[in-house]
């Protein structure tokens, strides 16, 4: 059966395209207009509201709390403090990526975390023998991201507990006379905020957010404008940039937090938090066995240009994402690895890559060889490595004073 989420029927009135996609059981739009690129501006420019309501969402609670998700989570849970959120991982007992998400601090004994695939039982039986309650709240609370440069001083007019809160701030206000909890969180790479509100009461969220945000170009964007600018922000992606070692049938499709750029998340690895998977990162990180890096690729555009011209074509520019792998050389073309996605950036006006390369080929300024399709023919185009994120606006992480 397909489900539809809280606030659908706000958003099945906004879908002017009527396409749909599903995102976990649930109806997501891929666009409200005819151009995504549109939805993609309003983000960037002004304010975009996406409806997260399918993501999976867990209230851990009770006095064991922090003791239980310490010896879980990769990173280091008891330095998140009660009003503060953090970006995480969990791991197998071999070290290998089993998800990503974001848990949010609401007291001394009570957390609530998000993920993109269902991860109940996976908790529930590492729970055994902790005073801990784990509760499945994915159906009973919904998400709204309103995400954009204008987002903070729109909900700031709606809630004053809004206006200081940092980035990765969290803290529960009302909006619009309905309890919300707003944490200054997104995937966008831009100033945004999530709020979470109980399902009975979204769409008196949305209508309120909606009527605040009238006159500031602000529009409900879907799925395509999303995934545009995550790539911008360097942020992954599960079943593209990485695969849960859940349902990984081979090792090259396990990765470890550090191969995918999150080494800073162990700290020291010290005795004092046996998490799961701790043995086996300390062993990958004094072995330094590193298969691959993920990283950021801009392609030479001149190089590109020239390819596309010297085939009787017109250097294509095309923002949409493309998920499907390109092998990246050397300069003597050797392998080294490969691209998991890539589009042309209507911010930075180049084309973009996050890809996975051996370290040695992992330095920022490094000059590889990204293999394209050009007039049904492999070619090479040249490319550089580059830090992640390729958009970081000094907003996004500004106190709000507007």
């Amino acid at each position: 059966m397909i489900l539809t989420t809280p606030f659908h029927p706000r958003t099945d009135a906004a879908n002017r395209t009527g396409l749909w996609s599903h995102w976990q059981g649930y109806l997501a739009a891929e666009r409200y207009q005819t151009s995504e690129k549109a939805e993609y501006w309003a983000i960037r420019n002004s304010a975009g509201l996406f409806d997260t309501s399918p993501l999976y969402k867990y209230r851990i609670r009770g006095a064991d709390a922090e003791r239980f998700l310490s010896g879980v989570l990769t990173r280091d849970v008891r330095r998140c403090q009660p009003g503060r959120a953090q970006y995480t991982l969990w791991c197998d007992g071999d070290g290998h990526v089993i998800e990503d998400g974001v848990v949010f601090r609401l007291g001394a004994d009570e957390f609530l975390l998000t993920a993109a695939r269902p991860n109940y039982a996976y908790f529930a039986d590492l729970a055994f023998g902790f005073e801990v309650e784990i509760v499945d709240e994915s159906t009973t609370l919904a998400g709204l991201a309103v995400q954009g440069p204008r987002s903070g001083r729109i909900l700031a007019s709606l809630s004053p507990e809004v206006r200081p809160l940092p980035y990765f701030g969290v803290t529960t206000t009302e909006i619009g006379g309905v309890p919300v909890t707003v944490s200054r969180t997104g995937y966008t790479g831009d100033l945004g905020y999530e709020l979470w509100v109980g399902a009975d009461d979204a769409l008196r969220l949305w209508d309120t957010v909606s009527e605040a945000a009238d006159g500031h170009g602000v529009v409900p964007v879907g799925q395509q404008a999303i995934l545009m600018t995550r790539i911008e922000a360097g942020l992954i992606l599960i079943d593209v940039d990485y695969r849960s070692a859940r349902f990984a049938w081979t090792d090259t499709d396990r990765v470890t937090p550090i191969e995918l750029g999150f080494g800073w998340m162990l700290g020291d690895l010290g005795d004092d938090r046996p998490f799961v998977g701790r043995d086996a990162l300390r062993s990958h990180q004094a072995n330094e066995t590193a298969r691959w890096l993920l990283t950021g690729l801009v392609v030479d555009w001149q190089d590109w240009d020239d390819h596309h011209r010297a085939a009787g074509l017109i250097p294509p520019k095309d923002h949409r994402p493309d998920h499907s792998e390109h092998m990246v050389y050397a300069v003597d073309e050797t392998k080294v690895g490969w691209v998991s996605s890539m589009m042309y950036s209507p911010q930075l006006q180049r084309h973009i890559a996050l890809a996975r390369v051996r370290p040695d080929s992992a330095q920022p300024g490094t000059r590889l060889l990204l293999e394209v399709t050009i007039d049904h023919d492999y070619a090479m185009v040249g490319a550089e490595v580059t830090n992640l994120p390729f958009y970081n606006p000094p907003h996004k992480t500004a106190e709000v004073t507007q």
